[in-house]
């Protein structure tokens, strides 16, 4: 079949599969693709919608050292929390579950972590990774400086708008130092020696036919197309010119009251009835949204768009975002665009964010009962922005999918049949969010300048990280623990490294032990294992971990909890 109907009917039978094994097994069930087409697989997965907080350090201990050690080592993080699972308002009853090992670890001892690592590229194309350098990093590197400028200045107004923000900004600058850890990766000629399935040296003056290209030229012709469009696709479905809760809420409101209507195999994957719970918790979470976080956010991302390909996406956006009934044109005159409803992209986020009532989970619910008549019917702005914008963003997303999406799934389906052929299952696939189990050993190395680096910290260290700073943010550990101080054991493990090979998604995966104890808990990579998106190499990177006898000391000293410890078996 043409690539565009292969994907048509590829996505109807997935979600014909999903709904069957989901009445069946009463499980959440998905299809995952694995080793880029090459094998299908279904998980099952038991869901558990209440969760509650039992546990967590405070802030300044739990991200010491904040972004300056972010992908560093050695490391002073107690970047662990404890969760408890509810069913029917009562604590999940787990049939099998790792048991602690309050020992750790020693040097060379081989080690596991077991967890949903998000995506890895080791099997793309080299055009395809020439797109991930020169177009989709840069990119992404460029929406989140801006984003890190903005929610800094915002954060320096105030100690509440700090509060307000400091999530969002440590997650910008976390996103970022991994962005350009992996563009440098990229962009470092040692990583291409060892590209596999590239399509050679060889510069295609003349694409063939399209029947008579190999897959190579098939993903080449994909990327080039993305190449040119991705921005303008990531701006419109990705949502990235409409940074804003109230906005992404709108958006799942008027797309899951519109997709309930279809049957299940046509919807788009993310609003089939196996995800719907898991969607309907998140609409209707009561998480606070503040206003002036909302609007700081969406003007900046609306401006983003006006700047972008010269004006070009904002004089469309400007027509498409004040509904049917306007002139297809937009007018050179200010005067003629303020008697129009033509805004800036402050004025847009302030009369959307001050208009809106979606910070009212009521209101969601209402909105979410009523249906499509209800969505059709409203006059709250943000919900009538996001129906204006629907028709243009799903065109956008068809358009992808059908250029870029399914003739390179088609495409990499074929290169993974002759890797089947030749390696059989010995290479594993790239990972999908889905579980994988790694190993590795506890080990050190040396760094760039050729210093050995140790494979554990101790609590001493932290103390003199801090000392060495000053105390100054974000080296300043809680008050709790300098009071603490003369109490705690110097000598406690804290942070360590192994070799096991992790990426994004990985972070809260359990370190264990070969009887399959836990022992710690992964948290992050060094700087050296960023790369490991396309190329993973055991000589530099490492796998950072939270050591668990630092756990218990800070539950045992410094929290005093000791219902939790003898939960644990302390």
């Amino acid at each position: 079949m043409p690539p565009e109907e292969a994907q048509k009917l590829r996505n109807a039978n997935i979600a014909a599969i999903e709904k069957e094994y989901t009445e069946k097994t009463g499980l959440r069930c998905e299809v995952t693709t694995l080793f880029q087409g090459g094998a299908y697989y279904l998980y099952g997965y038991k869901v558990y919608t209440d969760i509650r907080l039992v546990w967590a350090p405070e802030e300044s201990i739990g991200s010491f050292g904040g972004d300056p050690d972010n992908y560093e080592f050695p490391r002073y993080c107690v970047d662990a929390s404890m969760f408890r699972a509810y069913e029917n308002d009562k604590p999940a009853k787990i049939e099998h579950f790792l048991r602690w090992n309050h020992d750790g670890v020693k040097e060379g001892e081989l080690v596991f972590v077991s967890g949903f690592p998000g995506r890895t590229e080791r099997s793309y194309t080299r055009e395809h990774l020439e797109f991930q350098r020169d177009v989709y990093f840069p990119w992404r590197l460029q929406k989140l400086f801006r984003r890190e400028v903005n929610y800094s200045i915002f954060a320096s107004k105030s100690a509440e708008n700090q509060r307000r923000i400091s999530d969002d900004l440590g997650a910008v600058q976390n996103y970022r130092k991994r962005a350009m850890g992996q563009l440098a990766g990229l962009q470092t000629p040692a990583l291409w020696e060892n590209t596999p399935l590239s399509a050679g040296e060889m510069v295609v003056l003349r694409m063939p036919p399209e029947a008579e290209r190999t897959p190579e030229e098939r993903i080449q012709a994909a990327v080039s197309w993305a190449g040119v469009r991705y921005r303008s696709y990531d701006l419109w479905e990705g949502a990235e010119a409409f940074n804003s809760q109230t906005f992404r809420i709108a958006r799942n409101i008027v797309r899951l009251v519109h997709e309930s209507e279809k049957p299940n195999e046509e919807r788009l994957p993310e609003f089939r009835e196996d995800r719907l719970v898991a969607l309907r918790t998140s609409i209707l979470s009561s998480t606070p949204i503040h206003e002036d976080v909302e609007i700081m956010k969406l003007t900046d991302s609306l401006s983003l768009m006006q700047e972008d390909d010269g004006g070009r996406h904002w004089h469309l956006f400007e027509i498409i975002a004040l509904g049917p009934g306007h002139a297809a044109r937009v007018p050179t005159s200010m005067k003629l665009r303020q008697q129009i409803g033509f805004k800036s992209p402050k004025e847009w986020a302030v009369e959307l964010i001050r208009g809106t009532k979606l910070f009212d989970v009521e209101e969601r619910k209402q909105l979410l009962e009523g249906g499509v008549k209800a969505i059709e019917e409203s006059k709250d702005p943000m919900i009538r922005f996001a129906l204006n914008l629907d028709k243009y963003s799903r065109e956008k997303r068809s358009e992808y999918e059908e250029k870029v999406e399914a003739p390179m799934t088609a495409a990499y389906a074929e290169l993974a049949k002759q890797r089947f052929e030749k390696f059989g299952t010995s290479v594993y696939p790239d990972a999908t969010f889905t579980l994988r189990l790694s190993y590795g050993a506890v080990k050190g190395y040396k760094d760039d300048d050729g210093n050995d680096i140790v494979p554990f910290t101790t609590i001493a260290g932290l103390f003199e990280r801090a000392e060495l700073q000053k105390y100054k943010e974000p080296f300043d550990p809680a008050q709790s623990w300098k009071d603490a101080k003369n109490t705690l054991d110097m000598t406690t493990p804290f942070n360590l490294v192994t070799t096991n090979d992790i990426v994004g998604g990985n972070s809260g995966s359990p370190l264990i032990n070969a009887k399959g104890e836990v022992v710690g808990l992964a948290f992050d990579g060094n700087a050296y294992s960023l790369s490991n998106n396309f190329v993973y190499s055991d000589t530099q990177g490492r796998c950072v971990n939270v050591h668990v006898a630092v756990i218990v000391e800070t539950l045992k000293k410094i929290n005093k909890d000791t219902r939790i410890l003898a939960e644990l078996g302390k």
